[in-house]
Protein backbone atom coordinates (compact mmCIF):
# COMPACT_ATOMS: atom_id res chain seq x y z
CA UNK A 1 0.00 0.00 0.00
CA UNK A 2 1.25 3.50 -0.74
CA UNK A 3 0.64 6.90 0.80
CA UNK A 4 2.77 8.91 -1.63
CA UNK A 5 3.70 7.73 -5.05
CA UNK A 6 6.90 5.72 -5.09
CA UNK A 7 7.13 5.16 -1.32
CA UNK A 8 6.38 1.69 0.03
CA UNK A 9 5.24 1.57 3.65
CA UNK A 10 4.33 -1.21 6.05
CA UNK A 11 0.73 -1.67 7.16
CA UNK A 12 1.50 -0.59 10.74
CA UNK A 13 3.20 2.59 9.58
CA UNK A 14 0.29 3.42 7.28
CA UNK A 15 -2.13 2.97 10.17
CA UNK A 16 -0.16 5.36 12.37
CA UNK A 17 0.10 7.94 9.59
CA UNK A 18 -3.64 7.77 8.86
CA UNK A 19 -4.45 8.11 12.56
CA UNK A 20 -2.28 11.20 13.23
CA UNK A 21 -2.13 13.06 9.90
CA UNK A 22 -3.53 16.55 9.61
CA UNK A 23 -4.33 16.54 5.88
CA UNK A 24 -4.93 13.96 3.13
CA UNK A 25 -1.31 13.65 1.98
CA UNK A 26 0.32 14.53 5.29
CA UNK A 27 3.25 12.27 6.16
CA UNK A 28 5.74 14.74 7.62
CA UNK A 29 3.92 16.89 10.15
CA UNK A 30 5.38 16.88 13.67
CA UNK A 31 2.40 14.89 14.93
CA UNK A 32 3.01 12.08 12.45
CA UNK A 33 6.75 12.06 13.12
CA UNK A 34 6.22 11.97 16.89
CA UNK A 35 3.68 9.14 16.59
CA UNK A 36 5.97 7.06 14.34
CA UNK A 37 8.90 7.60 16.69
CA UNK A 38 6.74 6.62 19.66
CA UNK A 39 5.81 3.34 17.96
CA UNK A 40 9.45 2.55 17.20
CA UNK A 41 10.49 3.53 20.74
CA UNK A 42 7.94 1.23 22.32
CA UNK A 43 9.03 -1.64 20.05
CA UNK A 44 12.71 -1.13 20.83
CA UNK A 45 12.00 -0.88 24.56
CA UNK A 46 10.42 -4.33 24.56
CA UNK A 47 13.23 -5.65 22.34
CA UNK A 48 15.89 -4.41 24.75
CA UNK A 49 14.19 -6.06 27.73
CA UNK A 50 14.93 -9.47 26.22
CA UNK A 51 18.22 -8.52 24.49
CA UNK A 52 20.05 -6.70 27.27
CA UNK A 53 23.46 -6.65 25.56
CA UNK A 54 22.24 -5.11 22.28
CA UNK A 55 24.09 -1.83 22.77
CA UNK A 56 23.75 -0.57 19.20
CA UNK A 57 19.96 -0.77 19.41
CA UNK A 58 20.11 0.96 22.79
CA UNK A 59 22.03 3.82 21.22
CA UNK A 60 19.44 4.03 18.44
CA UNK A 61 16.68 4.10 21.06
CA UNK A 62 18.35 6.98 22.89
CA UNK A 63 18.72 8.89 19.62
CA UNK A 64 15.03 8.34 18.79
CA UNK A 65 13.94 9.51 22.25
CA UNK A 66 16.01 12.67 21.83
CA UNK A 67 14.61 13.32 18.34
CA UNK A 68 11.05 12.93 19.67
CA UNK A 69 11.85 15.29 22.56
CA UNK A 70 13.16 17.93 20.13
CA UNK A 71 10.06 17.57 17.93
CA UNK A 72 7.82 17.97 20.99
CA UNK A 73 9.72 21.09 22.07
CA UNK A 74 9.36 22.52 18.55
CA UNK A 75 5.63 21.81 18.50
CA UNK A 76 5.20 23.34 21.95
CA UNK A 77 6.94 26.53 20.78
CA UNK A 78 4.97 26.75 17.52
CA UNK A 79 1.49 25.65 18.60
CA UNK A 80 0.92 24.71 22.27
CA UNK A 81 -2.61 23.44 21.54
CA UNK A 82 -1.36 20.88 19.01
CA UNK A 83 1.40 19.94 21.49
CA UNK A 84 -1.10 19.27 24.28
CA UNK A 85 -3.29 17.27 21.91
CA UNK A 86 -0.50 14.96 20.71
CA UNK A 87 0.85 14.45 24.24
CA UNK A 88 -2.62 13.51 25.42
CA UNK A 89 -3.32 11.19 22.46
CA UNK A 90 -0.01 9.36 22.90
CA UNK A 91 -0.11 9.62 26.72
CA UNK A 92 3.53 10.70 26.84
CA UNK A 93 3.62 13.00 29.85
CA UNK A 94 1.91 12.78 33.21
Amino acid sequence: MEIQEGIELSEAKIGVIEQYRRAEKDTGSPEVQIALLSERISYLTTHLKSHVKDHSSRRGLIMMVNRRRRLLEYLNRRDPDRYREIVERLSLRK
